[in-house]
């Protein structure tokens, strides 16, 4: 006889029903009381769980954050530009299953305190990856190194990685963050920071950097916007 999965928790139906509908709509456009109608619960019941909308994202950050863990623990196991593509496109993966947060970032620390100190220790740990993935690759020699050292390098990577979900959401409002353009969303920020490597590459890994930045758009539609100024 086959056993039978035991049901979700509803804390955890109520937390992925929201970051569906957060993701779907942003998190300002989302009211508790949609997302208990969406489930099909009571409002009182998705308060039992989570008295406030704030506890909700806060619960959905520490979800973000655990998934990205891992990808960050990697950072220094990146050695040449092929290692740096792979963990770029996942990190941008991880972003993209909670995108709501990268669309509405600011509006969201501007009321909420506790994320506002759980997003600066996430930027400082991104940032931290960051520069260890630039050092080990300058270690293993398929970077040169900046006059001025990495932390500004590795501040504009961590930049564009937090902003770059809300450029696609204002280049196209109704249909960036739809789920069917994840993978080029994912692809083409992927391509943008690596493409803040191409000044200190080694003549090794230039061939190669510029294949995957043309692979995924980068120059094509930086001549498209160029062609059109």
């Amino acid at each position: 006889m086959a056993t039978r999965k035991a049901p979700r928790r509803t804390a955890q139906r109520i937390l992925e029903s929201s970051l569906a509908l957060f993701n779907r709509f942003g998190e300002p456009g989302v009211s508790t009381n949609a997302i208990a109608a969406d489930m099909g619960i009571s409002p009182g019941n998705l308060y039992y769980h989570f008295p406030a909308k704030d506890d909700l994202v806060n619960a959905l950050f520490l979800q973000y954050e655990q998934a990205l863990q891992p990808i960050l623990d990697a950072a220094d196991a990146v050695t040449n530009v092929e290692d740096a593509w792979f963990f770029l496109h996942s990190l941008f993966e991880a972003n993209w299953q909670y995108r709501f947060v990268f669309r509405n970032l600011n509006e969201l620390l501007s009321r909420n305190r506790h994320l506002e100190a759980r997003v600066r220790e996430w930027m400082d740990a991104l940032g931290r990856s960051m520069n260890a993935l630039l050092s080990t690759m300058q270690s293993h020699r398929a970077l040169l190194a900046p006059p001025l050292g990495w932390d500004t390098v590795g501040t504009s990577m961590v930049v564009v990685q937090v902003y770059w979900l809300s450029y696609e959401y204002v280049r196209d409002p109704r249909k960036a963050l739809e789920e069917d353009n994840a993978q080029n969303a994912a692809l083409r920020s992927a391509a943008h920071v690596l493409s803040l490597l191409a000044p200190y590459a080694t003549s090794g890994q230039q061939a190669h950097l510029r294949h995957l930045i043309d692979a995924y758009g980068v120059r094509q539609a930086e001549a498209q916007a160029n062609a059109a100024a």
